[in-house]
């Protein structure tokens, strides 16, 4: 089944990663939150581990393109999209901290503008909403 999701981080007009469709293995209608999100981590780890990785004495100029800058000013973040670590993601691992990290209200999920807050609401994916996962950051500081 192919869902949409967009990416998006607290406080920035434009989201990080523009809308994008997803191929997740499921056919059902009705799906659960925490059967979802398995679901795309799962194809997200599949997609990494499939890239190919590249050896760090290899040396040659690389340019990103132009839509790719835009996303570099936005997160502050340069990346070329190379690998250089050969250890590939462990599936349920990933799957895991997925679900820890949106039990500790680390990422907030939003289906056609409504908040989804348990991990076990269940989503009416034939409505074909997008999906919107948003980055939530922490503040830090002291009481100084």
């Amino acid at each position: 089944m192919e869902i949409k999701v967009t990416v998006k981080q607290l406080g920035r007009k434009h989201p990080v990663l523009s809308e994008q469709k997803l191929e997740i293995g499921y056919d059902d209608s009705k799906i659960s939150l925490e059967n979802l999100l398995q679901l795309i981590v799962q194809q997200q780890v599949e997609a990494f581990n499939a890239q190919p990785f590249e050896l760090e004495d290899t040396d040659y100029t690389k340019i990103p393109s132009e839509n790719y800058l835009n996303i570099l000013t936005d997160t502050g973040k340069a990346g070329f999209r190379s690998i250089y670590n050969e250890k590939k993601a462990n599936l349920q691992k990933a799957q895991e901290n997925a679900t820890q990290a949106f039990e500790d209200g680390m990422f907030a999920v939003f289906y056609n503008d409504e908040q989804l807050e348990n991990l076990s609401e269940t989503i009416d994916l034939s409505l074909q909403h997008t999906f919107t996962f948003i980055r939530l950051t922490f503040l830090a500081g002291s009481y100084w």
